[in-house]
């Protein structure tokens, strides 16, 4: 495997997240999955991280950011668990950006931050977390799906992965079943835009006959902006722009610059 390929892999893929029943994997194990040595696989680990505190300490420096960490509703000893697919799932992502946004302004408060996001998954998929996230207990939940229920499936105008009407539901539905059994805020995230131009020219997207469109992105956002809990939109800090685009070379996900203003519309919405 060569290099680019792990990193990305390790970037988006966490395999102890989905292979529970083998037991706890530790790195000599998650690392041979990648087709790596321990040491090589901590050392992608290590730059994810290394590469987000960086982003995070820079975010800090100004007293405007600053002040917003100071006012998000998190209060000390909380739990915060994020659920989502890769946007969030990303070892670069605006949520792990927020954990130490958290860890370096507010370290007393000790607020927890669980990632249970993974990479891939639908709406539909997201139902069977429920477990998990009652588990952690949260106080706050942070929910960003929607954006692998409205991949196309076919050449042209193919059919969406979930129905429209199937998101909505299951939407709503990890929302209440979740909050009946643990007494969670809830917090919506829009699934990101697209680089529409990016995705239509991805040998792997053309070959698999994949597309998104931001059209069905916005339906999603539409449905979560009509509920009553808070909604991040994060289209506009995501939106494909000609001079620096935010996203990786498949039009889909995000680069870190991309992740840091997905994590800034965050900071803007639960700081007001």
């Amino acid at each position: 495997m060569n290099a680019g390929v792990a990193e990305r892999l390790v970037r988006f893929q966490q395999p102890e997240k989905t292979l529970t029943y083998l037991g706890g994997l530790d790195d000599a194990r998650i690392a041979a999955l990648f087709g790596l040595d321990d040491s090589a696989y901590r050392d992608l680990v290590e730059g994810c991280e290394a590469a987000v505190r960086e982003v995070a300490a820079d975010m800090l420096a100004d007293p405007a950011v600053a002040g917003q960490v100071d006012r998000l509703p998190f209060r000390p000893g909380q739990r915060v668990v994020a659920i989502g697919e890769s946007t969030t799932a990303d070892r670069l992502s605006w949520f792990e950006i927020l954990r130490h946004l958290l860890a370096l302004r507010r370290p007393a408060d000790a607020v927890t931050l669980t990632n249970l996001a993974v990479t891939g998954c639908s709406t539909t998929q997201a139902l069977t977390q429920l477990p998990a996230l009652s588990y952690h207990r949260p106080d706050w939940v942070l929910c960003m799906l929607g954006g692998n229920d409205v991949q196309r499936l076919g050449p042209g105008d193919g059919t969406t992965l979930v129905s429209p009407s199937e998101t909505r539901r299951n939407l709503v539905a990890l929302r209440d079943l979740a909050t009946r059994r643990v007494a969670a805020r809830w917090v919506w995230l829009t699934p990101s835009a697209v680089d529409e131009d990016r995705v239509a020219a991805y040998p792997h997207f053309q070959r698999a006959h994949l597309s998104w469109a931001n059209g069905d992105i916005d339906h999603i956002a539409e449905h979560l902006n009509a509920q009553p809990e808070p909604t991040v939109d994060t289209r506009a800090a995501s939106a494909a722009r000609a001079d620096d685009s935010p996203h990786l070379d498949d039009g889909l996900h995000l680069t870190l610059a991309g992740q840091r203003a997905v994590a800034g519309a965050f900071l803007r919405t639960l700081a007001d």
